[in-house]
């Protein structure tokens, strides 16, 4: 019996570990990013991945790191190499965690920095993507803020290219900052983001 005590003590102390070294590995990722240390972020973030291959999580930072910083950047070899890292570790968190819209969200993002960086060439394939990325996580998903801002300006997107008035979609990004007030999730580092951008996106719509 004390044998079985000890074991089982001995496998508690080992996870509290583990989840305090997740922690202290995750906040010192963010701690890069925020910073500005955008490839050290990025590492950082990709070797908690590697050591977390159970969880979605870590592996969705590695892609949003790479896929935030490719918006603007001119060098295609740069800009390819972060895109094909963050659709490298999108696929790993989808392989872990299917159906989940946060990925889908991603997705889109990845292949919005596409379009940013040449609309010619990648608008016409990715663009019928996105469409249904976002009609897929708004059907799983009505309630969850970033799918709902981030449809909103994709749509805002589109009717900016096409010469029409974005003003039926400001309500969305309205109702996004709502649910951005009651939308909570206890998993640790489970995405947060998008209130402020939400703000941002809702005072051009007075422009």
């Amino acid at each position: 019996m004390k044998k079985i005590v000890m074991l089982m003590f001995i496998c508690v102390v080992g996870v509290s570990q583990a989840q305090d070294r997740y922690a202290k590995g995750m906040e010192k990722a963010f701690q890069l990013w925020g910073q500005q240390n955008v490839t050290e972020a990025s590492n950082m973030f990709e070797r908690i991945a590697m050591a977390e291959q159970d969880n979605w999580i870590p592996h969705y930072y590695v892609a949003q790191v790479n896929t935030l910083s490719s918006f603007g950047e001119r060098d295609f070899e740069k800009l390819s190499q972060q895109l094909e890292k963050a659709k490298e570790f999108l696929d790993l968190a989808k392989a872990i965690s299917p159906d989940n819209p946060e990925l889908m969200v991603m997705e889109a993002l990845i292949n919005t920095a596409w379009i940013a960086y040449d609309g010619a060439t990648y608008g016409m394939t990715l663009s019928g993507k996105n469409f249904q990325l976002y009609e897929q996580a708004m059907a799983m998903a009505p309630e969850n803020p970033r799918v709902v801002l981030s449809k909103a300006e994709w749509d805002m997107g589109s009717a900016r290219y096409f010469g029409k008035d974005i003003t039926p979609y400001c309500k969305d990004v309205e109702k996004s900052l709502e649910l951005f007030a009651n939308f909570s999730n206890d998993t640790p580092f489970y995405p947060s983001w998008g209130k402020d951008r939400a703000e941002t996106v809702l005072n051009q719509c007075g422009e």
